[in-house]
């Protein structure tokens, strides 16, 4: 199982695709969502988001924005 994660800035859309987890700076510290989560909504602050896409772990510095999980679909919007 998968989970459909989406990273948009106010710019553009920087990723669209499923991953297998996602971690995220939350405002309490650094926490990861993986399939079957319950849903959540946080801040997020400055630091990394990490995913693993396929075999491949991908990294994306953000300076802060917030994600919302409902139903396995990871929204996350940055800035």
């Amino acid at each position: 199982m998968a989970l459909q994660l989406n990273i948009v800035s106010p710019e553009k859309e920087l990723f669209n695709g499923e991953v297998s987890q996602v971690t995220l700076p939350g405002l309490l510290g650094q926490f990861t969502i993986l399939p079957n989560h319950a849903p959540i909504v946080s801040s997020l602050k400055k630091g990394e988001i990490i995913y693993v896409a396929g075999n491949k772990e991908c990294k994306l510095e953000i300076n802060g924005g917030f994600v919302e999980l409902s139903n396995g679909n990871v929204s996350v919007c940055v800035s």
